[in-house]
């Protein structure tokens, strides 16, 4: 019984994951940049939160299918880079960590 709480628990947690973060683009800044977006998203007013995940899912596709192609990984990998720095200033005042 105990094990079958714990299982249970378990399948709970994961599945309260976000799906998308589950996902990597392959390239470590892009990954970074884009875990630390999806964890600032729960500080940001209840308002702009879809609207934000919704983006987050359409840049991690986009720089997945980026990351593909050899010849524009170091590109994009400036670019997710650019990203962060960008979005710890946008998302300062919601107390988010970068």
């Amino acid at each position: 019984m105990r094990i079958r709480l714990v299982a249970a628990s378990l399948a709970v947690s994961l599945l309260s994951l976000p799906a998308m973060a589950q996902d990597k683009v392959g390239i470590a800044a892009c990954d970074d940049f884009l875990t630390k977006y999806e964890a600032c998203v729960a500080k940001m007013p209840s308002a702009s939160q879809q609207a934000t995940k919704d983006s987050i899912q359409q840049m991690r596709a986009a720089w997945k299918a980026g990351a593909a192609d050899a010849a524009s990984r170091s590109a994009l990998e400036e670019a997710c880079k650019s990203s962060s720095d960008s979005m710890k200033q946008a998302t300062a005042s919601y107390g988010c960590s970068w």
